[in-house]
Parts: structure tokens; sequence; C-alpha cells
């Protein structure tokens, strides 16, 4: 299968709204898996990348070959990658990504061990001077997890934009975060926003709605600037948060809405994720290993 990189949904003959997105009463199961098929053959704009196989995790090292397999498959369904940190493996994403025709999104990830950070921005930096960064993102949730000061965290957004002056850098956190660090949000080219109605608890029949919210408060705070919805995306097994609850049937729901919506209102937008990766279980508990549209194996989810 090719990409089409002009996509744009034909949508179901069912009832559509903005906000609410499709009305699935008309869609039973074997209906539902289908739409889903249907919308992720047609494409979308990005898809962070999950690296780690079943057994692996931070730290273990990556070769060019996983990366390779990886890409491999989620190429036909995708424009842009989004990988997450510059070292380790990781820094093979962009390069094969870009061999393969697809932008990048690279991020260097930063947190509180200020070697590791000066590897990853040196890493950003090498990459973006091959040629191999579409858009550099400096850090990603760092001030949600309060693991820099933002003196420090400007710091690092400064040195990669003078080093790589021709890329858009900016930098990734939760959407509420640029409201509330203005100084960031204005050291930044783009907004880079993550946008989860799951983890605030939200039903899945109002999730679109909320989504739009979470990005209205982003565009807000970036006055003028683009934004981009660097994650969302819903698990499909693991339990629930309040209101909000796992299930095949809502992953499918949710991303239907969001590609369509996306689509339709000409959002960019990176779905988090490709793969179930089980070393996501800490924080987030049983869900934290369900995000993906393939599980762990690579085998398609729906």
């Amino acid at each position: 299968m090719s990409y089409r990189k002009d996509y744009h949904f034909s949508l179901p003959d069912t009832n559509y709204t903005t906000h609410a997105g499709v009305d699935f009463k008309e869609y039973p199961n074997e209906k539902l898996e289908q739409l889903w098929r249907d919308t992720l053959e047609n494409g979308m704009h990005g898809l962070c990348f999950s690296i780690y196989e079943d057994g692996q995790g931070p730290g273990d090292i990556i070769t060019e070959e996983q990366v390779r397999r990886r890409i491999k498959i989620i190429k036909p369904f995708t424009k842009w990658v989004r990988s997450f940190s510059c070292i380790e493996g990781n820094e093979h994403i962009p390069r094969i990504a870009n061999a393969n025709g697809l932008k990048t999104m690279v991020g260097a990830w930063l947190g509180d061990d200020l070697e590791l950070n000066e590897q990853e921005i040196e890493g950003l930096i090498t990459l973006g001077k091959e040629g191999n960064v579409d858009i550099a993102a400096v850090g990603n949730e760092v001030m949600y997890r309060g693991d820099l000061s933002e003196e420090q965290l400007l710091a690092y957004i400064h040195r990669v934009k003078e080093a790589l002056p021709n890329t858009t850098v900016g930098y990734v956190d939760a959407y509420y975060e640029f409201s509330q660090r203005p100084r960031i949000t204005d050291a930044c080219d783009v907004v880079l926003s993550n946008c989860y109605p799951y983890w605030e608890g939200c039903p899945i029949e109002h999730s679109l709605n909320h989504m739009q919210a979470m990005l209205g408060q982003a565009k807000d705070a970036g006055k003028g600037k683009k934004v981009i919805i660097t994650e969302t995306g819903w698990p499909s097994e693991g339990g629930g948060f309040k209101g909000a609850f796992s299930s095949a049937e809502n992953a499918m729901k949710y991303f239907i809405n969001t590609q369509i919506w996306g689509a339709k209102e000409k959002v960019e937008i990176f779905y988090f994720s490709s793969f179930d990766e089980s070393w996501k279980t800490g924080d987030e508990g049983d869900v934290g290993a369900y995000w993906g549209l393939w599980d762990k194996n690579e085998k398609i989810k729906f």
C-alpha cells in the first residue's frame, strides 16, 4: 500500500458533528472495526514511534534493523514520525524515517540527569545538521514533571535554535503548561501540545469536544503561533481513569474521531502511538502498555 499524500476523509453515511464526531450508534462491532481500518488506511498526519519490543525499555540499545523493520510497518499510514530521544539507538529513527520519505519531529529527552541531557542535546544538533530534523522538540513534559527549572529549559531551547537556525524548534508539554509558562511559549517557534482527554477522566462520548477545548487553550497561549497536537490517544485495555475507560471499542472510536476531525479542520496530530510497549506500566498502571495501533508483536490490532 502506498501512502496517499493529499488524503481526505469521505465521512461515513451517518450523522457527524464537529464537536461530538461520528454517531457510532449505527456501527456494531464488526462495522466499527471496518471503519477503524478504513480510517487507518486512509492515512494520518503523524505517528509517535514506539521503539521498544517486548522485554526492552529505556536504557536498552536499539539496533538499526529493529528501527528499519518498524518504520517499514508504519510507512504506508503516516507522513510524519515523532521520536522521543537522540541516544541509545533512537538516533536511527529520524535517519531511517527520512530515508523512507517520512518527515520527522525529533525529540531530545531531558530530565534531571544533566550529563544525559548533554548527550541528548548534542545528538539532536548532530541530527539537525545532517538534515534529518524537520521539527526539533527540546524536551517532553519537563515542566510537568518538574525535572528542570524554566531557566535551564530555556537555555537548552536557545542553544538548539542557535545551532539549527533553519530548523523549527519547540518544546512538548501538556496543553495547559503553555498558558502557565509564557516565557517558554515565547521562546518556541511552534507550540507542541499533548492533549489526553483520557487522563482527565473524560467519558469517550465527550472526548472529541474535550480535546478540542484543550487545543483551544494551547492556541490562546500561543497567540497566533502554530499549534501541533504532539500526542493524543486512547488505550485499548487495562482499566480506567475516573470517567474514562479503556477498551477496544473506545480506542477505535477515539482514533476514528480524531483522524476525521483533524483532516477536516486541518489540525496536525501525532497519534500516540504506533506499537504497544510492555515496559510502560509504571506511573500509568496497566493501561500504559496498550496505547498502540499495533500490538507488542507488531500485529495490527483490529
